[in-house]
């Protein structure tokens, strides 16, 4: 196997670790409408059991830095597909146990926690074993099978759906939902024994013989030689038996540069849109809710389509150039959408509002955001650094879905001169922040090693 396959074949296993971020986030979307009447759950249960794997996914990313440690980034992933299976496997099984919603809320925290060691995990594994120069596509592979698994899990639940009347779908319907999870979740599984282990944790742990030769699968002989010496003189600092200090001044303002840029990702509104965007589409098109296929269909398309764009424009242009343009074309369809709001004039160009902010989402916060986590870190605190950095985006995650309807449905935001536009301003200054956070404080790592990105910290 050239050194070519060999390393699009363990990006790619390592990459459906997102697939399952997005179906397993995806998957309570479609299932919801028919669990909800068959449990008869009110707004605030129904608003528990959706929100419910958000718990999980916090705590995940909080023990995914120490798992890192211990067990490495493979075994890491590992764990994280074995909570994906048991989560889909215990979602739907109410149809054989006694039919609680306390059981369904443990299984949908217990995928939350495999989401949350994944979405650290696997863009780490994929940053540490990829060569500098296509580094940026290999990691962006990780944001498309996020994207591919929300269209899949919509396909999937849709065809379920349809295939079933509605009280077969209120009866075990939407545990098959749940249960279509395991294909992808299984298929993860099993082919993460076939993947190797992250060459830079082998470093850390002394293993060098099999770092170095995984490194030649990867590099070829002679690079894998020198990205070894680099490796080593980037952990030569640290004295074996010393822990890390992570509330230096230096460790911590890595930290908090890493985090902020991650809990930006979230102040965009990217989920208050994809969360709670059926209304604007029904007004802008004239959509009914039964026309949810196509209003998916749409986002998705272009969701997928800019996400490609970033992977092949990431190591071409860098990491900043596409954070700028990306940043201000957010801003701009907000502009289109909040003023259109603010004139009681919603239609096409609401519309137009909406898709250029999703498209520039996909262009740049979407994928470029887990690059650079992936990628800033020194080899030193990496687990740690993302894992605090993932957890806070998770919080982040939770902060928007909760306060976005608050906001939404208050009187301030229904009134002149508002009309509802209130929280898209919002998300056009948090967007002017990444503007400056990128300008001032966010490196540059288009064709560096991570020991040379280490090197600027210092």
């Amino acid at each position: 196997m050239n050194k070519k396959t060999f390393l699009l074949l363990i990006t790619a296993i390592s990459a459906l670790g997102g697939l399952l971020f997005g179906y397993d986030t995806g998957v309570i979307n479609g299932a919801q409408f028919y669990l909800s009447k068959y449990f008869e759950l009110d707004a605030t249960l129904k608003g528990w059991v959706v929100g419910s794997a958000l718990l999980g996914c916090f705590v995940g990313a909080i023990v995914a830095g120490p798992m890192s440690i211990k067990f490495g980034r493979k075994w890491s992933l590992i764990i994280s597909a074995i909570l994906f299976s048991v989560s889909a496997w215990g979602s739907g099984l109410p149809e054989i146990l006694p039919e609680t919603v306390t059981m369904l809320v443990v299984f949908r925290i217990i995928g939350g926690l495999g989401i949350g060691i994944a979405s650290m995990n696997a863009p780490m594994y994929i940053a540490e074993i990829a060569p500098s120069n296509i580094r940026g596509r290999m990691v962006t592979y990780y944001q498309l099978a996020i994207v591919v698994g929300f269209f899949v899990v919509f396909l999937a639940t849709y065809f379920i759906g349809n295939s079933l009347t509605e009280a077969q779908n209120l009866q075990f319907g939407w545990r098959r939902m749940f249960w279509s999870e395991l294909v992808p979740s299984l298929l993860f599984l099993v082919l993460l024994f076939f993947v190797p282990k992250s060459p830079r944790w082998l470093a850390i742990k002394g293993e060098d013989n099999q770092a170095l030769d995984i490194l030649t699968k990867v590099h070829g002989e002679g690079e894998a030689q020198k990205e070894l010496i680099e490796i080593k003189s980037s952990l030569k600092s640290d004295e074996p038996k010393v822990k890390v200090n992570y509330f230096s001044k230096a460790i911590l303002a890595i930290i908090v540069i890493g985090t902020a840029l991650s809990v930006l990702q979230q102040f965009t509104g990217i989920n208050a849109v994809l969360y709670y965007g059926a209304d604007i589409f029904e007004k802008a098109l004239g959509f009914g809710k039964e026309d949810v296929l196509a209003q998916q269909i749409l986002l998705a398309f272009v969701n997928l389509v800019f996400t490609f764009v970033a992977m092949y424009t990431v190591d071409k242009y860098g990491r900043k150039p596409l954070l700028y343009v990306g940043s201000i074309g957010m801003i701009l369809g907000f502009l289109l959408l909040g003023v259109s709001l603010q004139q009681n004039a919603v239609g096409l160009v609401s519309l137009i509002g909406v898709l250029i902010f999703i498209g520039s989402f996909a262009l740049s916060m979407g994928p470029v955001v887990w690059v650079i986590l992936s990628e800033m870190f020194p080899n030193k605190i990496r687990s740690v650094a993302m894992s605090v950095a993932v957890a806070a985006q998770w919080a982040a995650n939770y902060l928007v879905s909760q306060t976005f309807p608050m906001v939404m449905e208050s009187e301030a935001n229904n009134s002149a001169p508002w009309n509802g536009s209130m929280p898209y301003f919002i998300f056009v200054a948090f967007i002017l922040v990444i503007i400056f956070l990128t300008y001032k404080f966010i490196p540059e790592t288009k064709g560096k090693s991570l020991e040379e990105i280490e090197a600027f910290w210092e």
